[in-house]
């Protein structure tokens, strides 16, 4: 195509579109112009540690309030959903022998009703009655395993398991058992919703930078200290030591990781893990060492971790390609890792390309606006990104540190820029 001169309006409709391009996007970023203070707290809980680090401003409660609130909130979900704790609203009901209409709590409430519909959309895979099995094969609170339970001990108890077990009631927020000896266990999903009800705590103090983390069970919003994406790195699935197989980056997502490798018992030579399939009553046996889940809230992508683990690699990946997770598969055969992750899986590689190409394009569109100005104004010919900015006493990011009159005066203040 022929050169030819920018007209005057073609230039400044270029100029517009730059400039709202990067207040629009600056706007959605969220980042302030005030500093933000960075802070974190730890603790335990649920028979593991939490982290939280979050950025804030200084109208925020300070460090020492947000612990309080947290740690209540804490204490409050032991309350309810413990089967450590005797008291707990989960251990009376677990003990109770009636099957009538049980009224519960809102968090427990809620936390069976996603329990329940994961069950069925996993075909039973994760099962929060399969408690008696746990503590059969001495993986719960009640006593550890000194030798494998035998098949009529195992079929037994397969009896009083099973999701379709319990049934709910919305209208009154009640749960009844089906048979008295039902045993609820949500150790594989209460974790991530307490990370869930941490980080709504945040929110709703105005925090929109943070990382919560409950056992390895994440929720992340906004960015790190650096003002970066926050990094989460995931386990190598190895017995012993540590060591990271791959590094995601979050934003306003939540993380878990189940693994089959780590909590285990041993009898002669063979390893008992301490995932439980539903379905046969022992731990589940596949070549699958860990599976990642990526999801909106954390009490998704920890049960959902479980379900896809109990359900092995090939049957995991088709139940979580059907239902769009963001899953990834890790599997181990002798020794060897290989990676599997659904089509709907976002790695932290994709999500900065992503951030790059964005970031060029809106320097680009700077770029054209600051000589678009430059020309209208100053009816000079574009000499690179030294025109517009500079003659309305900017300054130009590539080196130019007072208004350019010419192209020869970028281009030697472009020169010196360099080491």
């Amino acid at each position: 195509m022929p050169a030819r001169l920018l007209t005057s309006s073609r230039i400044t409709g270029i100029a517009i579109t730059a400039i709202v391009l990067f207040i629009a996007v600056t706007v959605s970023s969220g980042r302030s112009s005030v500093p933000l203070s960075v802070s974190q707290l730890t603790g335990g809980t649920m028979g593991t540690g939490y982290t939280v680090k979050y950025r804030h401003a200084s109208d925020v409660p300070s460090v020492e309030a947000i612990r309080t609130e947290i740690e209540q909130q804490l204490a409050e979900i032991n309350q309810s959903m413990s089967t450590y704790d005797a008291n707990s609203e989960l251990s009376r009901f677990n003990r109770s022998g009636s099957t009538d209409w049980t009224p519960v709590s809102t968090p427990l409430y809620t936390v069976l009703v996603t329990a329940l519909e994961i069950g069925r959309q996993s075909e039973g895979a994760f099962d929060v009655t399969i408690g008696p099995l746990v503590n059969l094969w001495g993986f719960g609170p009640e006593n550890q395993a000194q030798e494998i339970p035998n098949a009529d001990e195992i079929a037994k108890t397969l009896q009083r398991t099973g999701h379709d077990k319990l049934m709910l009631d919305e209208t009154v927020r009640a749960v009844r058992k089906t048979r008295a000896d039902i045993y609820v266990d949500l150790s594989a999903i209460a974790k991530g919703y307490a990370v869930d009800q941490i980080a709504a705590t945040l929110e709703r103090h105005g925090i929109e930078h943070y990382m919560v983390e409950i056992g390895g069970e994440i929720r992340a919003r906004g960015t790190n200290a650096q003002q970066l994406p926050w990094r989460i790195g995931i386990d190598k699935p190895q017995i012993h030591g540590h060591a990271v197989q791959k590094v995601l980056s979050l934003d306003n997502a939540a993380l878990a990781t189940s693994g089959n490798y780590r909590n285990y018992f041993m009898i002669g030579d063979r390893r008992y893990m301490h995932v439980i399939d539903p379905a046969t009553g022992w731990p589940a046996q596949s070549r699958l060492a860990s599976v990642t889940v990526l999801a909106k809230t954390c009490m998704l992508a920890d049960a959902w971790a479980t379900a896809l683990l109990v359900l092995g690699l090939e049957r995991g990946l088709a139940v979580a390609e059907q239902l769009g997770l963001q899953a990834l598969f890790i599997a181990d055969r002798d020794g060897v890792f290989s990676e599997h992750a659904t089509s709907h899986f976002k790695s932290g590689k994709t999500q900065n390309f992503a951030v790059t190409f964005l970031a060029a394009f809106l320097v680009i569109g700077i770029a054209i606006a600051s000589m678009a100005i430059g020309v209208m104004m100053g009816r000079k010919p574009i000499a690179g990104s030294c025109g517009g900015l500079g003659r309305l006493g900017l300054g130009c990011d590539g080196g130019c540190g007072r208004p350019c009159s010419s192209g020869a005066d970028h281009k030697s203040s472009a020169d010196k820029s360099g080491p």
